[in-house]
C-alpha cells in the first residue's frame, strides 16, 4: 500500500477533507470572473487562485494548521489544472495504471501488480468532476446519454470512463500511463523479460526486414516491445506508424505517425485505422507499423506485407502463438471480404515470417515465451518452428513460478535474408541448449 497522498490531521478523515477542498473549491469558481480570467497569462492567473485559495483557507471554520492549509492550496490547485486526488499517483513514474472504482476505490499498477491506495473522493460527484474536466480537456464528452468515452490525455495517457447507469457502482475512470522514458532491449535484458541471444535475433530479423507479428494479452508489453524493435530500423527508411492511441516513439527521421480520430458528438467525423491504412500505401513507405490490430485493416496490412513493404509489424491480442494466427482469420472475416480460409491462411503465411508471444507472469514480469518462425501454410495447416521458448519450473520459495530461457536447435529458414542484409549470425545462437 502506497503512502497517503493527503495528510489530514485536525479532520474526521481523509473523505472530509476531499469534502472541504470541493467546497473550497466552489467558492474559488463562484469567486472568479471568467471573463476577465481567460485575458490573464496563465503562470499569473495560478499565483492569484493560489492566493485566492490560500485565502479561502483561512476563512474555514474548521481550523487548519498551517502545513494543512499548504496541502489544501495544492490539492485546489490540482483540481483545477491537474488530476485532483489522484495527482500524486501520476506523478510517481513507477506507475502504469490508475484505476478508480467509484470514489473510495482507487487502485494503482506497479511493477506489474495491482495495489490498493488511501487516495479516495469527497463523492461519487467529485469523481464525476474530475472525469468531465480530464474528458473535455481531450476534446470529448460524457453525460448519461454518451455515459462511456475512451480518449487520449495531452500527456499522452489512455483515459476511459463509464459512468452511471452503466456504472452501476459509481463513476469508474482508468488511465493507462504514458511513459516518457522507452524501455529498451538493453533493460528487457537485465530485469529477464527475454534472454540475449534472442534480443540478437530479433535485431537481426528487423535489419532484414523480416514482417513480424507480436502477440499477447493486455498490459504483456507487445508496444514496448514493438518500441524496442523499431530502433533497429534504418535510418535510410520511410516508416508509417498507424495508432489507435499514438504510444510509439520511433526515433528515425523519416516517421510519419498516424493516429485514428474518434467520431464527435454528432457521431460523425471517425476515421478509422483502416482508412489510415489503405492511405498509407500510397505514401510511398518502406515500412509500415500497426500499433494494434483489431479489426478488417488486418486485411491490407497483410497485403502490404505481401507486396513490397518488408520488414512491417504489427501486435494482435492473444494468449498464444495459434490464437494470434486465428485471431487474424476472424480479423480478415470481419473486412467484408468473402476470402477462404484456406486462402486467408495461406495469405497470413506468406505475408509473416516471424512471430513473438509475451506475456504477464502473475509475479507481474513480463516475459517473452517463445520466438517463432511462421514456414508455411500446407494444406490449410501452419507450420509453426520455435526458436526460443520460456519454460516453467516448478514454483520457487515465495510460491512465485519460475522458469528458464531455451534456444530449441531449430535455424530458421529465413537466414539467408538476415545474411544477405548483413547480419549473419552465428549457429551457436541457435544450438539446443539452456541460455544464460
Amino acid at each position: 500500500m502506497i503512502a497517503e497522498a493527503t495528510p489530514a490531521a485536525g479532520l474526521e478523515s481523509r473523505q472530509a477533507f476531499q469534502k472541504l477542498k470541493t467546497q473550497l473549491h466552489r467558492q474559488m469558481v463562484d469567486a472568479i470572473d471568467l471573463s476577465k480570467a481567460g485575458e490573464l497569462p496563465e503562470d499569473v492567473l495560478r499565483q492569484q487562485l493560489q492566493a485566492l485559495a490560500a485565502h479561502l483557507c483561512s476563512l474555514q471554520a474548521v481550523v487548519l494548521p498551517a502545513p494543512e492549509q499548504g496541502v489544501m492550496v495544492e490539492e485546489i490547485m490540482n483540481e483545477i489544472y491537474g488530476f485532483g486526488p489522484l495527482q500524486p499517483l501520476m506523478n510517481d513514474p513507477d506507475v502504469s495504471d490508475v484505476l478508480v472504482n467509484g470514489s473510495q476505490n482507487v487502485y494503482i499498477e506497479r511493477d506489474g501488480l495491482l495495489q490498493p491506495t488511501d487516495v479516495k473522493f469527497a463523492n461519487d460527484e467529485h469523481l464525476l468532476q474530475l472525469i468531465q474536466r480530464l474528458v473535455g480537456r481531450a476534446g470529448r464528452r460524457i453525460d448519461e446519454v454518451s455515459p462511456m468515452v475512451d480518449a487520449k490525455l495531452p500527456d499522452g495517457s489512455r483515459l476511459n470512463a463509464v459512468i452511471p447507469p452503466l456504472a452501476l457502482r459509481g463513476p469508474t475512470l482508468s488511465i493507462r500511463r504514458f511513459k516518457s522514458k522507452a524501455l529498451l532491449f538493453e533493460d528487457m535484458v537485465r530485469m529477464g523479460s527475454l534472454a540475449p541471444e534472442m534480443a540478437e535475433f530479433l535485431k537481426a530479423a528487423v535489419r532484414a526486414r523480416l514482417n513480424i507479428l507480436i502477440s499477447g494479452g493486455t498490459g504483456a508489453g507487445k508496444t514496448t516491445m514493438l518500441n524496442n524493435l523499431s530502433r533497429f530500423i534504418s535510418n535510410s527508411e520511410r516508416v508509417i506508424t498507424i495508432e489507435q492511441t499514438a504510444e510509439l516513439q520511433l526515433q528515425q527521421p523519416d516517421v510519419v505517425a498516424l493516429e485514428m480520430r474518434m467520431a464527435n458528438v454528432e457521431g460523425k467525423g471517425e476515421v478509422s485505422q483502416r482508412e489510415l491504412l489503405r492511405n498509407s500505401l500510397r505514401m510511398r513507405p518502406d515500412r509500415i507499423i500497426v500499433g494494434e490490430a483489431r479489426g478488417g485493416e488486418v486485411l491490407e496490412m497483410l497485403q502490404a506485407m505481401n507486396t513490397g513493404h518488408d520488414g512491417s509489424m504489427s501486435t494482435v491480442h492473444a494468449n498464444d502463438t495459434r490464437d494470434a494466427l486465428s485471431r487474424l482469420e476472424v480479423m480478415i472475416a470481419l473486412s467484408g471480404v468473402e476470402l477462404p480460409v484456406m486462402v486467408a491462411r495461406q495469405y497470413i503465411a506468406s505475408a509473416l515470417q516471424i512471430l513473438v508471444q509475451i506475456a504477464r507472469l502473475p509475479s507481474g514480469q513480463r516475459k517473452v515465451l517463445r520466438i517463432s518462425e511462421l514456414v508455411e501454410c500446407r494444406d490449410g495447416v501452419y507450420t509453426i518452428e520455435d526458436l526460443y521458448v520460456y519454460r516453467f519450473a516448478a514454483a520457487g520459495a515465495t510460491g512465485q513460478l519460475q522458469g528458464r530461457f531455451y534456444a530449441t536447435g531449430y535455424e530458421p529458414t529465413v537466414m539467408h535474408r538476415v545474411a544477405a542484409a548483413g547480419g549473419e549470425l552465428p549457429p551457436e545462437l541457435f544450438r539446443a541448449r539452456e541460455l544464460s
